[in-house]
């Protein structure tokens, strides 16, 4: 058992290769985005829908609603972003259970991509949100001393998601490895169920973080009421268009 997919390599020519990180990687993206292509082909806004779109509607409600619990007002804003990153790390643990496949969130080059992608997007949120001026004079504060040390801590929280991601990963297959040569195959097959619950704490915890960075960014520490208001909304079913459709 390889404890790292960047191990297993599928195709090289000189220094150009394709591992197990990089197939995985590009192959759980299409199943991502081929999916949601399915599932939104035929959306329905009456009372018949499929349980394919219920599905979505509930993932959809349940990040919407973590977002605007967080503090982000308009969190539809930023449901694309961090609601990408809580499927792409919770897939990549769920798809355990396929024969060969390897997630790729544990290798440190998906997991330091993931958490780059959160380090870009703060920034961006934040200058969208307040201004060019108004986000860099944050860096200032609350003297100009705090300069190099707020850059230090930008910089050490995204090692810090790279690092944690990885190593939770990792640490499953680790010691999933090590079972394996001391122990009847019980308990591998039990601990790799508890792997796929680990996975997805793993997934809730990694987008709740980026969650709160973005919202530090933009500094909206409290959710909006009508931000919650709405998402609460959205999840209740239409009092008024049930009566009518008995009718």
């Amino acid at each position: 058992m390889h404890l790292s997919p960047d191990g297993i390599i599928f195709w090289q020519s000189g220094f150009l290769k394709i591992n197990a990180t990089i197939a995985f990687t590009w192959a759980l993206m299409l199943v991502l985005v081929v999916g949601s292509k399915l599932v939104t082909r035929k959306l329905s806004r009456g009372l018949e829908r499929s349980r394919w779109q219920n599905l979505l509607e509930i993932v959809v409600s349940a990040i919407n609603g973590q977002i605007a619990e967080v503090g982000l007002r308009r969190p539809e804003k930023y449901l694309g972003f961090l609601g990408t990153l809580f499927l792409f790390v919770a897939m990549a643990s769920l798809f355990t259970i396929v024969p060969g496949y390897e997630p790729p969130t544990g290798s440190l080059s998906t997991t330091a991509a993931l958490a780059i992608c959160v380090f870009v997007a703060v920034p961006l949120f934040g200058i969208e949100d307040r201004g060019l001026g108004g986000y860099l004079r944050e860096y200032l504060k609350p003297t100009v001393i705090m300069l190099p040390f707020n850059i230090i801590s930008e910089l050490s929280r995204t090692l810090a998601l790279a690092v944690r991601l990885f190593g939770n990963m990792m640490s499953g297959t680790m010691i999933l490895a090590i079972l394996l040569t001391i122990t009847p195959f019980i308990f591998p097959i039990a601990l790799s169920a508890l792997g796929l619950l680990t996975g997805m704490v793993q997934a809730y915890i990694f987008f709740i973080l980026a969650t709160v960075y973005i919202a530090a960014a933009t500094r909206t520490r409290k959710a909006a009421p009508e931000a919650i208001h709405a998402v609460k909304a959205e999840a209740k079913p239409d009092a008024k268009a049930e009566p009518e459709h008995r009718q």
